[in-house]
């Protein structure tokens, strides 16, 4: 049995959907908004050495989904 816990990465990164929701909206989502983007996202699970890997790969860290709204808004006064 792994140790590797699994958890759940986005394809693409759920910050990149939030950031080209909001572009094509031409203004803040709204929480609701943001909450069903990530609902309809595409998923994975996969073992947590490789989405750390992944991460490091990709240079910035995704949103944790299970809070969502408030890391979106921490990092879209960012962009």
């Amino acid at each position: 049995m792994s140790t590797d816990p699994l958890c759940l990465i986005f394809i693409p990164a759920l910050v990149t959907l939030l950031k080209a929701a909001e572009d094509r909206k031409g203004s803040p989502l709204s929480e609701a908004e943001v909450l069903e983007i990530r609902d309809n996202a595409t998923a994975m699970a996969v073992p947590f050495s490789a989405a750390f890997a992944m991460e490091k790969e990709r240079g910035y860290e995704d949103i944790v989904p299970e809070k969502c709204w408030e890391e979106w808004l921490r990092v879209r006064s960012s962009f």
